[in-house]
């Protein structure tokens, strides 16, 4: 069944990059460890494309699908701790390899029917705490700065941010083939929409 049956027109969408479990889980515990409460929901990813509105899904799945299947996959390299403060409440861990391919993957996909001007430049990155005490950030900041971790990024996850603030994965996009429509949701970090429209650095966060 498509997953476009399940989509209702005028949403938003966003595009992120997932990561393998085993680290997907170990930064999560981060996460949570200095206190996020978003730890729990919210997936280890680097956002590509940030919340987006779209009036035509049919156009946005066509075109994030024409991305994908060009798209060849590549290797990423997460290492040592950035934040955005006194801009906003976030500290994150650095992408080192891959920084170029996101910005270039995040330059296609944010056309056409996700055509969109961002206040600030896109800065992909890795959300390790978001407003949390200025202590945890200092913390986490501190804790990860010789954080390293490297892998291959196969595949890309398109999400439509639903009505109750959640974010519904609605295909899961492999790079260079077709593409299989797959399920699961998180809930809406703020750092989605307001990092991201800070920070033009996040999506589905």
């Amino acid at each position: 069944m498509s997953a476009a049956s399940n989509v209702s027109e005028g949403m938003s969408v966003g595009v992120i990059l997932g990561f393998p479990p085993a680290i997907a889980e170990e930064l999560q515990r981060w996460r949570a460890s200095f206190g996020d409460p978003m730890a729990g929901v919210v997936p280890a990813h680097i956002t590509l494309v940030t919340t987006t509105p779209t009036q035509d899904w049919a156009a946005t799945e066509a075109h994030v699908r024409e991305v994908a299947r060009r798209q060849v996959p590549f290797m990423v390299t997460i290492a040592g701790t950035g934040t955005f403060r006194p801009v906003s409440p976030v500290v994150y861990i650095n992408v080192e390899d891959g920084f170029e391919s996101c910005v270039e993957l995040h330059e296609k996909l944010q056309t056409g029917p996700l055509r969109r001007e961002l206040p600030f430049s896109y800065h992909p990155h890795v959300t390790i705490a978001h407003d949390v005490a200025p202590e945890s950030l200092d913390e986490a900041e501190t804790v990860l700065e010789s954080y390293r971790a490297t892998f291959p990024v196969v595949s890309m996850g398109l999400y439509e941010h639903d009505a109750d603030g959640i974010w519904q994965l609605r295909e899961e996009l492999d790079f260079g083939t077709e593409t299989d429509d797959a399920g699961g949701s998180f809930a809406a970090d703020a750092n989605t929409a307001a990092d991201a429209d800070a920070n033009g650095a996040t999506a589905p966060h």
